[in-house]
């Protein structure tokens, strides 16, 4: 399999001040590979890193590659984004209906019909795990989504750009067991059509997810997390 994702001694540094790193992986077509390590450790840096979206003052250092091309720090932009998009632990859902917020993405990079957008906009929901749940009131606000349906519609949002790769960051820590087996299930599907990086605290669930794990040994002192944030 061909990787989406190359890394070669990837750092994240605050000036002169190592948080991150290193750290050298790939991830591979069709393939999900589990992020872990302690909390504090810089897993969810190292996603905001791999597209470009650090906090100001932060700087990525080391060799990256995304779909054999290689990206040099500062220099990603939207295109890149919809090639690998992030799916923060947090769920955000705008204002407006389960459609509305499932082209939120695909509106902004593609210029289609209306028609070709729903359409895409309803495989993403099929494709997320949602479909079955909201094909009869996609015009409602998505606000009245439970939480896992919302995480549900975020990934369906990201798939919506049809990406090559996907980071999830944290995706079912706030959900219960119910809402988070449907979650998994939906990451599961991707197996063999998506490259998925997953951050997760739960080694039973990296077990049950991923192909490969990838860890992140060292933890940051209190002073350089809260830089991180």
């Amino acid at each position: 399999m061909d990787n989406v994702i190359s890394v070669r001694q990837l750092r994240v540094r605050s000036r002169e001040k190592n948080l991150v790193g290193p750290v050298s992986f790939n991830v591979e077509h069709g393939s999900t590979t589990g992020l872990c390590g302690p909390s504090g450790v810089g897993k969810s840096t190292v996603l905001r890193a791999l597209v470009e979206l650090l906090p100001t003052g932060l700087t990525r250092e080391g060799e990256l590659r995304i779909l054999e091309r290689t990206i040099a720090p500062g220099k990603g932009d939207a295109d890149l984004r919809a090639k690998v998009v992030l799916v923060p632990q947090t769920p955000v859902v705008f204002g407006g209906s389960i459609l509305d917020n499932a082209l939120f993405g695909l509106r902004h990079v593609q210029r289609a019909s209306q028609q070709a957008l729903r359409e895409r906009a309803e495989q993403a929901l099929e494709e997320a795990g949602l479909w079955k749940e909201v094909a009869d009131r996609l015009d409602s606000p998505a606000q009245n989504l439970s939480a896992g349906q919302r995480q549900r519609l975020c990934l369906a949002r990201a798939l919506a750009l049809e990406p090559a790769g996907l980071l999830l960051d944290e995706p079912t820590s706030a959900l219960d067991e119910r809402s988070r087996d449907k979650v998994e299930q939906s990451i599961a599907a991707l197996r063999g059509r998506r490259a998925v990086l997953l951050v997760s605290h739960d080694p039973a669930q990296v077990e049950r997810l991923c192909d490969t794990t990838v860890h992140l040994d060292q933890p940051m002192t209190a002073s350089a997390a809260a830089a991180v944030g």
